[in-house]
């Protein structure tokens, strides 16, 4: 192609509408080549050919390619080494300025530096937008211009901005003329090797009445009355601007789970430290058993705890677990079986389909009690009096676990005092030799 091109690049904002560096991609007087390039640095470290995490990313830009297919549009897939594919871009095309939308994860940063230092080199520009986030990593800061490290002031702050200034919307859907015209060819799962899988994906419509009683029902793990929006949030398939915009008004509880998520996202811009270490140095010596059979029995759900097990099961079958349950699983395999988060928070992101890196690391470490707001290293859930407390009919239960209450149901692998007792020796010790 002879004439000057802009690109943009789909990552974790997999729509047309409302989507900040699509847009500012096509108010240029340039054409612009929208491109999604499966990683596969990310597919080759994934454990099963079977992940419905792909699946999901690749139906949704089918979706996309089906909307623009009428007007003569397409997206072009690509598969393969993110650097080497930008390469061969930059030898087919007159790029003028690659545009994109931001990414915190330590991973993605590195990337994307990688990436910008290329475009340099060829005189391209590169620029990246706020998009998956009401407010990014820099906009909510003490006075002082450090992060907040602790959820409720930094919510506080969050909340006054966002009265101040609400988020303005991007009508990229209005300008997708300005896209080049494409036919993109066929990209289906097993051209790069992967399988479909048995897993539905929930919707992205907001259930209104859902989260008008998110706070009377979020914790009744088998009403299932948690609004699923998180993959969508994850993938950006909807985005968290309308997300927002449509249930400011409904329930302040829900609203604050979103400032949660964003509290996460910053922690782990600011400290990256956290994918792999303690956000609180003093825990690590903790002396953790890791036993491989322990924690087989935690992943199976067969530990004898059923409210775990109805927990894992429901995670292992459909690649979702209720929140209030993570919690309790957290806590059993941290803090009943002395088994590291880390090997729990690893297990949880093969599985989940709403995987964040900095909610699940976040959510795993404040279980632990070794992260930046976390519980207190002393507080151990009960798993027999969180399940007496949210599922005392045994309904969830039943549905994970049809053998419980049989002879086929197992014994509690151990005691829960004497775990509790086990767990608080083992952090006393880790903390003493600080």
């Amino acid at each position: 192609m002879s004439e000057k091109i802009n690109i943009f690049w789909f990552r974790r904002d997999l729509r047309l509408d409302d989507n900040h560096g699509l847009f500012v991609a096509l108010q240029s007087d340039l054409k612009v080549l929208p491109i999604f390039i499966f990683d596969e640095e990310i597919l080759s470290k994934l454990p099963s050919k079977k992940d419905a995490r792909v699946e999901f990313i690749h139906n949704s830009l089918e979706k996309l390619n089906e909307s623009l297919k009428s007007i003569g549009k397409g997206i072009q897939y690509y598969h393969g080494n993110v650097l080497n594919i930008f390469k061969e871009l930059v030898s087919k095309y007159k790029i003028e300025k690659v545009f994109t939308n931001e990414d915190y994860e330590p991973q993605a940063i590195a990337r994307d530096y990688d990436i910008e230092k290329l475009l340099i080199s060829q005189n391209i520009g590169f620029e990246s937008f706020k998009d998956q986030v009401i407010f990014h990593k820099d906009e909510v800061l003490k006075a002082d211009q450090s992060p907040y490290t602790i959820y409720t002031p930094y919510s506080k702050v969050w909340l006054e901005n966002f009265k101040k200034e609400p988020p303005k919307n991007y009508p990229s859907e209005k300008h997708l003329k300005n896209l080049i015209d494409i036919s993109p060819k066929n990209f289906g799962l097993k051209d790069f090797g992967f399988e479909e899988t048995e897993i539905d994906f929930p919707s992205q419509k907001i259930d209104e009445k859902l989260i008008k009683d998110y706070d009377i029902n979020r914790n009744d793990p088998f009403a299932d009355k948690t609004s699923r929006l998180s993959i969508h949030l994850r993938f950006g398939t909807k985005s968290v601007r309308k997300i927002v915009e449509e249930t400011k008004n409904l329930n302040e509880i829900f609203l604050k789970e979103l400032i949660w998520r964003e509290f996460f996202m910053q922690i782990l811009y600011h400290f990256p430290k956290v994918v792999n270490q303690n956000f609180k140095p003093k825990y690590d010596g903790i002396k953790w058993l890791n036993n491989g059979e322990d924690l087989k029995k935690w992943c199976e759900g067969k530990t004898g705890f059923p409210i775990v097990d109805a927990g894992m099961r429901q995670l292992n079958e459909t690649g979702f677990m209720h929140n209030r349950v993570r919690m309790i699983a957290a806590s059993f395999l941290v803090k009943d079986l002395l088994i590291d988060w880390r090997i729990g928070e690893a297990y949880f992101a093969e599985k989940l389909l709403d995987y964040e890196l900095s909610s699940n690391n976040g959510n795993w470490q404040w279980a632990a009690g070794t992260g930046c707001d976390a519980a207190p290293y002393f507080r151990i859930f009960n798993p027999t009096s969180q399940q007496e407390k949210f599922d005392k009919d045994f309904k969830y239960i039943k549905k994970w676990v049809p053998e419980f209450g049989t002879k086929d149901y197992p014994q509690p692998m151990i005691e829960h005092k004497f775990a509790r007792e086990q767990t608080l020796e083992a952090y006393k010790l880790a903390l003493d030799e600080k």
